[in-house]
């Protein structure tokens, strides 16, 4: 589905077929082939603090690469690699020694016997369109899945796919301090 409200082509899923809630807007986007957290709100000092660069806020994304990154992929995600003529912020780049437990992904994945695949934890403190995805072809290892897990301290713990609930006012408050410019 679309993580925004409307759609100009009218023949998609959209938030608003599943959440009835008006007034609120989403976060970032995640595009048609990633899937995890998503944050909406009505609260436009949060969603400023959120989406503006100058506040870094962290987001965690589990990553399922083409092939086993090497040492130096790793470290070339860790300085940050050039897309499209401008080098991303270093990231925090870990391999997961298993895949995450996750539901099954619909429509699944590419699967090719012949190539495998391993798990990725990036946190990233910038949000380009499809920043991760190109981060990982540029290292030579193109992503087949993509999940946000988190975003600052917020995580998918306790979700399944298409709940939803509602922040506490300490964890708005926690996401409004977090991460001050110096």
């Amino acid at each position: 589905m679309l993580s925004q409200f409307t759609d100009s082509q009218g023949d998609r899923a959209i938030l608003k077929n599943f959440i009835d809630v008006p007034g609120v807007y989403p976060v970032g986007r995640l595009d048609r082939d990633s899937e995890g957290l998503l944050l909406l709100t009505d609260h436009g000092r949060l969603q400023h603090r959120l989406s503006s660069p100058q506040y870094g806020h962290p987001r965690t994304y589990w990553v399922q690469v083409e092939r086993q990154p090497d040492a130096a992929a790793l470290q070339q995600l860790r300085q940050g690699v050039e897309i499209k003529g401008q080098r991303t912020r270093p990231a925090q780049v870990t391999g997961l020694p298993q895949a995450p437990t996750l539901p099954p992904r619909q429509p699944p994945i590419r699967y090719r016997k012949s190539v495998p695949t391993s798990w990725l934890e990036l946190v990233l403190t910038e949000g380009r369109n499809r920043q991760v995805r190109r981060m990982t072809a540029a290292v030579g290892h193109p992503t087949l899945r993509l999940v946000r897990w988190a975003i600052g301290s917020l995580t998918l713990a306790g979700l399944a796919p298409g709940d939803w609930r509602s922040l506490t006012p300490d964890e708005v408050q926690q996401l409004l301090t977090e991460n001050l410019p110096p």
